[in-house]
């Protein structure tokens, strides 16, 4: 999707710093030598895991999304994006930006140029080259004073450079909204989705009236005690957490310590919500893993054709103890909350199975046999919004 470009014609810009008070859904900014970088974790939570794919993931500014109050019919919005590129496959898509007005999608657009970090999935190297900023141009924005809303590209880094307008702008007021933050794998951090207002928990939010902060962090829901700090350390009226798939994909524990793991990550985020309506949400449907262990692979076989596959390594018939499954997962889970529940009332449970199931992935299959695509993220976020921001859901108004 191209952007638009009418820099710097006919219009007297008001360049305004981008600060905290205009972003909703970061937990920290970052100072950089040319603007911002918005992260999703804190610093001390990054200071303590090395790991690539999390740095990766946790800047790219799922649910994050600039928004003030202004008269400007003219909006223009510098960026310095990272696109990450493969090895052997087609260029993927650009990332996309979502302007919402009074909170309804009105645009979109995409910022040219930027860094790009090509990938060699198979030789496991990564390449990158610097480029320079680029801009994204909204006009024919409505007269009269209104709230405007910018949602950064859900897998995208996002450095933030410049913010122009041609009337001033405003932090919006704060509309009274619950907020609802949320945690999960790289299905809740936006995988295939089409843009930024249409990764599930985006269009959930939309569908709840709710105000998101998401930590779906793609590879990276391992239950680290720091993203759980994170979320304690976080103001939120209503908190969910999705455990499961990257569990399993990437094989990093078995059912003992599992168990304890999940019991800690739960008190820890009591440590700082104690009486919060608090969701666990067990994995979707996903039939390589259901009964079959980790690891996950890549399957390269048809890369050049634009499809990446995966496909789990693990031996369904392996009689080690605790290997863990998604439908391991999905009782153990249930147990646990059933059981923390005495003491818990505001803690509930919610079956993946019931946001996307085997009837749904006959109509609605897995692309590459592991995440969801864009009707799937909508079809999810409905089926979300109806079970939990309903009048008898755990995140009932």
């Amino acid at each position: 999707m191209p952007a638009k470009h009418e820099k710097h014609k006919k219009h007297d810009w008001i360049t305004t710093s981008i600060t905290a008070e205009l972003l909703r859904g970061a937990l920290e900014l970052e100072r950089t030598e040319r603007g911002v970088l918005p992260h999703r974790l804190p610093a001390r939570a990054r200071a303590q895991c090395a790991d690539p794919q999390l740095a990766m993931v946790e800047s790219q500014p799922s649910g994050v999304r600039l928004v003030f109050r202004t008269r400007a019919t003219t909006v223009e919005l510098d960026t310095l994006r990272t696109k990450r590129t493969y090895v052997g496959a087609p260029p993927r898509p650009d990332g996309v930006y979502d302007l919402l007005v009074d909170g309804r999608l009105t645009d979109q657009a995409s910022v040219p140029n930027g860094n790009t970090v090509t990938i060699d999935m198979a030789a496991g190297t990564a390449e990158h080259r610097a480029g320079p900023p680029g801009t994204v141009t909204f006009t024919d924005l409505p007269d009269g004073l209104k709230r405007v809303e910018i949602w950064l590209p859900h897998n995208e880094t996002t450095e933030l450079v410049a913010l122009r307008t041609d009337a001033p702008v405003e932090p919006a007021p704060d509309q009274g909204r619950r907020v609802w933050l949320h945690h999960g794998s790289s299905i809740s951090h936006g995988s295939d989705a089409a843009s930024p207002t249409s990764i599930w928990p985006a269009f959930a939010a939309s569908l709840g009236g709710v105000e998101l902060i998401n930590l779906g962090l793609g590879g990276s829901a391992l239950l680290d005690p720091f993203t759980a700090r994170a979320m304690r350390d976080t103001p939120a009226d209503l908190i969910s957490v999705k455990i499961g798939i990257n569990l399993v994909n990437h094989d990093v524990m078995r059912l003992r310590a599992f168990t304890s793991a999940v019991h800690g990550f739960l008190d820890t985020l009591r440590d700082g919500h104690p009486t919060a309506p608090l969701l666990v949400v067990s994995p979707i449907l996903c039939p390589i893993h259901e009964d079959t262990p980790g690891p996950s692979a890549p399957d390269f076989t048809d890369l050049a054709e634009g499809r990446l596959r995966f496909r789990a390594m693990g031996d369904p018939e392996d009689p080690t103890p605790g290997k863990l499954t998604l439908r391991l997962i999905r009782d153990e889970l249930s147990a646990l909350v059933a059981q923390r529940t005495p003491d818990d009332p505001n803690l509930h449970y919610l079956d993946g199975l019931a946001l996307y199931g085997e009837s749904d992935a006959t109509a609605l299959p897995l692309p590459d046999d592991l995440h969801p695509d864009a009707e799937t993220h909508r079809h999810i976020g409905n089926r979300f919004a109806d079970q939990v921001f309903t009048a008898n859901g755990p995140f009932a108004p």
